[in-house]
């Protein structure tokens, strides 16, 4: 039994493997965007008490992660901690000036503000980012895009 958790121990991440981490993402500049640990959140004044804080659990390389992410894991082990410095073109792409558009307000049936959410009719969701008195900005870039992310990220379990 002793020799059978040595080994799991030993065992590296690898593409296929279902794995618990536990993550706090930044951004350059330090600024905590999200986090599965509830000490870092309360620490970064974003907790939320709805939100059950735990390990995040995903399939390495099935797509479920940004391809950073499932690549950065991949090799470490069980209590394994490493920070993963990932560019926007392994996270959510570079900002695309072609997915803001300027609207006029007249064009709509409701008043925008700045903050709110909007969808379209096939499923793509955007921000209002500006508002002038005969026009709006709408923007369809995910809130990551043209960022760097560095994620802390510790291997809590690992399953082959």
């Amino acid at each position: 039994m002793v020799e059978e958790i040595r080994k799991d121990l030993s065992k590296k991440v690898e593409n296929g493997d279902a794995v618990s981490v536990d993550y706090v993402g930044k951004l350059e500049d330090g600024t905590v965007f999200d986090t599965s640990v509830k000490e870092a959140a309360i620490e970064a004044g974003m907790y939320n008490e709805m939100r059950g804080y735990k390990p995040l659990t995903f399939t390495v390389g099935a797509g479920q992660m940004i391809k950073g992410f499932d690549d950065g894991v991949v090799g470490m082990r069980v209590g394994e901690e490493k920070t993963l410095k990932i560019p926007p073109e392994e996270a959510y792409g570079e900002y695309r000036e072609e997915l803001s558009s300027e609207i006029p307000v007249d064009a709509v049936d409701f008043t925008p503000e700045v903050g709110m959410q909007l969808a379209t009719e096939t499923g793509m969701r955007g921000i209002v980012t500006k508002v002038s008195e005969n026009n709006f900005v709408i923007d369809f870039n995910h809130e990551l895009a043209g960022k760097t992310l560095i994620f802390e990220v510790k291997v809590v379990s690992l399953e082959a």
